[in-house]
């Protein structure tokens, strides 16, 4: 026995010592057929360059995905078409750790754990809870989506990571992951390395082109204002000339007196690095239309070769499936020895 705590002490060193490179967590659910632009814009390309100075993984949250419900029809479809933008998009497999949520069990079983440690009144007062099940209404709200922001600590804390990419919605989830990773060594030792937020300072925030006040996203309440990654361009390129615009003809940017301008003109820089005061200097005189069809286009050539490669790797999905068994089984090289060292800590007895 002391044999055993002498090799738990030294997995405990491993894993909370300090990275020498910082190591970065983050995911997307498999809930729709596509991805979004906003999804692109706001995650996926943020995380390709953060491959330059970092440890990265990556991961599809399936088992998030099912908090609400799923079709089991659709979601085997959903996860691989997920991943396999993720790769189109610039994740490398060779670069970064990539893999599918449910593929890597200690997600699940440090859940457990965190779960038990996490007061009722601290789950509850998460806002997306309650948003949520509002929603949804007392009798579709399921544990699982009561739960669902420990399991989102567990997807950090399993792979001791040092910073976590998070937009303004998801500062108090990532705050209950800290507090639950100090409590935890607190009562049970050192074992957790606690994450910091990673502030993307310059991620742009892409909005509805049919309802511009309101952000992009595939649970919106009309299909006209999202635009999805993996769509053919021409009906891409419809949403965007039918974009909701604002009175006036003048283009220039004002988030608050024009929205949909402002929308558009945000993510016509975001794609192509063109700063928005530019390209107001550039349509200045010109009508509302002229910016739509440019954008239109813009958007058709980012997303080509996205399509083009996500594509390749759908048509081979044993190859795609290697890919991910790949990373599951390097994730798992981390994630076990946190699962083994927090249950010798919570006194659990050593499996075989």
């Amino acid at each position: 026995m002391t044999e055993n705590r002498k090799k738990m002490s030294t997995v405990t060193e491993q894993n909370t010592a300090p990275n020498p490179t910082p190591r970065v967590v983050s995911g997307v659910q498999p809930s729709a057929d596509s991805l979004h632009l906003g999804n692109y814009v706001g995650a996926l390309r943020n995380w390709v360059d953060m491959q330059d100075d970092n440890e990265c993984v990556f991961f599809v949250a399936d088992l998030h995905s099912i908090t609400a419900g799923q079709n089991p029809a659709t979601m085997s479809e959903r996860t691989r078409v997920t991943a396999a933008q993720y790769i189109a998009a610039g994740i490398d497999p060779e670069r970064s750790t990539l893999l599918i949520q449910s593929q890597v069990p200690e997600h699940t079983q440090l859940s457990w754990v965190l779960n038990c440690i996490t007061g009722y009144g601290e789950a509850a007062r998460m806002t997306q809870f309650k948003d949520k099940s509002l929603k949804q209404g007392a009798e579709n709200t399921t544990v699982g989506l009561f739960t669902y922001p420990v399991l989102m600590a567990a997807d950090i804390l399993v792979y001791q990571a040092n910073q976590v990419p998070v937009g303004e919605d998801q500062r108090q989830h990532l705050e209950l992951t800290r507090n639950l990773a100090q409590r935890f060594n607190s009562r049970f030792g050192e074992t957790f390395v606690v994450p910091d937020a990673k502030i993307l300072e310059n991620s742009a925030k892409v909005y509805d082109l049919a309802n511009p006040t309101a952000k992009m996203s595939k649970s919106a309440p009309s299909d006209a204002g999202l635009i999805r990654l993996l769509d053919p361009a021409k009906s891409n390129a419809k949403k965007i000339k039918s974009a909701v615009t604002d009175d006036g003809t003048e283009v220039r940017f004002d988030r608050q007196a024009k929205p949909g301008i402002s929308n558009l003109l945000t993510i016509y820089s975001s794609l192509t690095g063109t700063p928005v005061d530019t390209l107001v200097a550039e349509y200045e005189g010109k009508m509302y239309g002229h910016l739509k069809v440019d954008l239109a286009e813009v958007v058709t050539q980012t997303l080509d070769p996205i399509q083009k490669r996500a594509q390749e790797l759908l048509d081979d999905p044993a190859e795609l499936d290697r890919l991910l068994a790949r990373g599951a089984h390097k994730a798992r090289e981390i994630a076990a020895r946190t699962v083994t060292d927090v249950y010798e800590r919570m006194g659990f007895l050593p499996g075989a």
